[in-house]
């Protein structure tokens, strides 16, 4: 075959030949030329067909799906799992139409829904996450409590260390929610980038891994185990969503960054399995020393200030300050007086009701500054008391 077709530019006149990577155990990663034209070069929407090799063989050895789900599985590499989010929202979504969502959930998918114009309704959590009592209820009697709104026909679901909850579904929540989703014809959105930060010693079973009808799209992302600057994230599920999905893609940014997915592929290459686990462990060893410092710390400053739940994944503590209906002036204008940045919890609600909660991040700080941190606001609730 000749091809006079498509207008690819010619690998001669790329600048660069090679690059190398070297890891944190001192190791380093060279691509082939070959490895390194794939790279620079237009590739298929949807990855680099090596990265996306590697993928599908890590999401069957770690979900297991179900018979219907792992034949009928389409993978696609998005630049970052948030992007993959906001093509499933437009996908799958008419401005008349509603999502059922979690209250608290997600800014990020927040700032995109919102001037969407979609009817976002949410469903109750709390410190384990979405309640499937509540949302059955709110399926089962929808003309009761939405009378004038159409019934979702999708789920947007963060399971694991929600953001901004820090909540994680039980193994035996998760169930429900899943036959819950098949008793009302729901396609299930499980958002998951903080899986691989679970801090008990057996990680529990993804929705995906459930999936006997095909109506879970999963997201993964490297952001929170890798780096988030690479932007590489994974949307996974049933063959025909994945593929509208790319059709997105292909239409607006052609496909992610090929050098970040290089970079991704030679990791896991050079890790394999084992290797890839280990990395994991330390992962999520690291988030469990900053959860248990940030804990000691609230435990010393806002006991009898706040209430909180420990969570069991994740990043993040919701706090709920005692006293406070609206948290929004103290964390926005009195809180940055006394230097500290917290977020306020309407920021993570679909209404424009008041909240008493803000969210805390316990990813980055030292454990000095989380202690300070939670001194300076515990300072504030007792004068804001007074």
């Amino acid at each position: 075959m000749i091809s006079l077709g498509g207008g690819m530019p010619h690998k001669q006149t790329f600048p660069f030949e090679g690059i190398s990577f070297k890891t944190t155990d001192g190791a380093t990663l060279d691509m082939s030329p070959d490895e390194m034209n794939a790279a620079l070069q237009y590739s298929p929407t949807p990855g680099i067909t090596l990265l996306v090799n590697e993928l599908k063989g890590l999401q069957r050895q770690e979900h297991n799906p179900p018979p219907a789900a792992n034949n009928d599985m389409a993978l696609a590499v998005c630049t970052g799992s948030q992007e993959g989010l906001a093509r499933a929202f437009a996908m799958l979504l008419n401005p008349e139409d509603t999502l059922l969502i979690e209250e608290p959930t997600y800014s990020g998918s927040l700032a995109y829904l919102k001037p969407y114009g979609c009817n976002l309704v949410g469903t109750a959590t709390d410190g384990q996450g979405l309640i499937p009592e509540s949302m059955e209820d709110l399926l089962d009697n929808w003309a009761h409590h939405h009378p004038n709104k159409s019934k979702p026909r999708v789920l947007y679901t963060i399971p694991t260390g929600a953001n901004p909850s820090g909540g994680t579904l039980s193994a035996d929540r998760r169930k429900q929610v899943y036959a819950i989703a098949q008793k009302h014809n729901l396609i299930v959105l499980e958002d998951d980038p903080y899986y691989f930060l679970q801090f008990s010693k057996q990680r529990l079973p993804s929705l995906f891994s459930m999936d006997t009808d095909g109506r879970v799209l999963r997201f993964d992302s490297f952001s929170k185990i890798l780096s988030s600057g690479m932007r590489v994230g994974v949307v996974t599920g049933p063959k025909v969503l994945v593929d509208q999905l790319c059709l997105h893609t292909q239409a607006v940014n052609l496909h992610p960054s090929g050098l970040s997915q290089m970079a991704v592929y030679k990791l896991l290459q050079y890790w394999g399995v084992e290797g890839f686990e280990s990395h994991v462990q330390f992962v999520q060893s690291f988030y469990l020393k900053q959860r248990e410092c940030f804990l000691q710390s609230a435990e010393k400053h806002l006991k009898g200030l706040a209430e909180w739940s420990t969570p069991s994944a994740g990043m993040f503590v919701w706090l709920k300050l005692n006293g406070v209906t609206d948290s929004f002036t103290l964390i926005k204008e009195k809180a940055i007086d006394e230097k500290v940045i917290m977020i306020p919890g309407n920021a993570f609600s679909s209404s424009d009701e008041p909240s008493p909660y803000v969210r805390a991040a316990y990813s980055t700080a030292s454990a000095e500054d989380m202690d300070e941190a939670l001194a300076r606001l515990a300072r504030l609730l007792r004068a804001n008391a007074n």
